[in-house]
This record gives structure tokens, sequence and C-alpha cells, in this order.
């Protein structure tokens, strides 16, 4: 059932795809296919966040906690749906909320600059290093958080490891207490960490007036790394399949 990893993600994680554990969850994804269950995201989206973004490139990573389960919502980038989905999911739609009332270092000049984007797809930030991470990586259709526990934390937690062994400075941000409980594997001095509440309905009020992407973009710029554009691009301009095509080439179109 699982792709390939990525080469240069192979390299960074080493030979994980012949332990236990990583067996273990390629089987059971299997047996979920067996048994006449949709998995989500496609196969050739699960490790979309990886081919977006190669370890090299990372600046930030964003982590959420397990895909959309309604189908043609997840395709491999934490929060990100397919451009032409409507309505946008709630947790998406506050995120872009609290984006517009936090312009100042959004790369828009402020908010009447920043116009509410028009989609939903959010490959730009990955093109940009914006590693867009889910804690578990698959999910049943339908059933919110019903892949959890089934070797997808240690996978993460294993790019989470290899991104904190990095020597420049990453910016972890984490939303939720899903998230927040991989911080105990964030240990260099070099790196930054912006926590709040998850976008989701149930908990945005702890989400709301974070500003949480200026805060990213300062810790950026302190440590000479650039800023984030978090402005959505039409998507014939940042989401074209020419692009994506070559981002799995190994290119970082910026």
């Amino acid at each position: 059932m699982l792709p390939d990893l990525p080469p240069a993600w192979r390299a960074a994680l080493g030979d994980i795809t012949n332990e236990p554990w990583y067996r273990a969850l390629d089987a059971f994804l299997d047996a979920e296919l067996a048994a006449g269950r949709q998995i989500l995201p496609a196969r050739d989206d699960i490790f979309n966040a990886l081919r977006l973004t190669p370890p090299e490139a990372v600046r930030v990573v964003l982590l959420g906690q397990d895909p959309y389960p309604t189908p043609g919502h997840a395709h491999g980038l934490c929060f990100s749906v397919r451009p032409d989905v409507r309505p946008l999911p709630r947790s998406l739609a506050n995120i872009f909320k609290e984006l517009r009332a936090d312009p100042a270092e959004a790369g828009a000049g402020g908010e009447k600059n920043f116009p509410p984007p028009a989609h939903g797809c959010l490959e730009s930030w990955a093109r940009q290093g914006v590693l867009m991470l889910n804690t578990v990586l698959t999910v049943r259709a339908g059933e919110a958080n019903s892949h959890q526990k089934r070797g997808w934390e240690i996978f993460t937690g294993r790019v989470l490891a290899a991104m904190n062994a990095q020597p420049a400075t990453i910016v972890f941000v984490l939303w939720g207490n899903q998230a927040k409980a991989k911080r105990a594997l964030i240990t260099g001095a070099q790196h930054r960490v912006v926590e709040s509440g998850h976008p989701s309905p149930l908990s945005a009020r702890y989400f709301f007036g974070s500003r949480c992407f200026s805060a990213v973009n300062r810790h950026l710029a302190a440590a000479g790394r650039g800023a984030i554009d978090w402005r959505v691009p039409p998507a014939n301009s940042g989401t074209t399949k020419e692009k994506h095509h070559d981002a799995r080439q190994g290119e970082l179109p910026l």
C-alpha cells in the first residue's frame, strides 16, 4: 500500500521501511483495503508533504492531526484541500480567519491588501519550506482518527527527530494537544516553537488571537532565514499540475 519515500527523505530517515513497525503499518493499510475500506488520501498523495518539501528546504514544520476524513478533501498536506473543494473545512476557514487578522508579517502589508484566499490548497506554503505534516498520515473515509496508534506516530516522530537534528533554525508550529505532545522531540537550542490551540471549531477560541503567522516570521527573520509569504495565490498560479510534477522530481519552485 505505502508508496516509496522520496529519495531525499530516505536518506534523512535511514532504512525505516524495513523496521517491524513500518512493515506492520503497511500490512494494516493493506488489510484495510482488502476489507473494502477507503483510505484517505489517495496512495500517491500520502507522502505529498515530503515530496513538496525536501529536508534541506524545511524552514517551518506545521504539525496537524490526521487527514480530513471527507473523500476528495485530503491530499497529503495538513489542513490543505484541493483547489476545487467547497465549502472549506471549518478548521481551514478558521486558519484563514486568523491569517487575515495577523497580516503584519504575512506578506501583504495590511489586511486591506490581504484578500481572502479563493481556495484552500496550501501547496504554495509547502514550496516555501513549510513541511505540512500530519501526526497520522492516513485515515479511513468518514472516520476521523481511525488510523491512530498503527505506527504513523512513530513515523512522524522520526521525521521530527530528523528535523531537530538540523543545524539551521526551524520553527515548529504545534496546534492542539496532539501536536503539542511532540514538543519533547524538539530539543535543539537553535529551534523555535510556536504553540496554540487547534483551529477546529471545538477549540478555535484558543487559536484565534495567537498571531502565530507573524510569530513564525519573526523567528525566521531573527535567524536570517527569510519570511514565509502566507498569501494563497490563485489556483492557476501556484498549484498547477506542472509545478506539482516538478516538485515530485525534487525541484522546489518558489
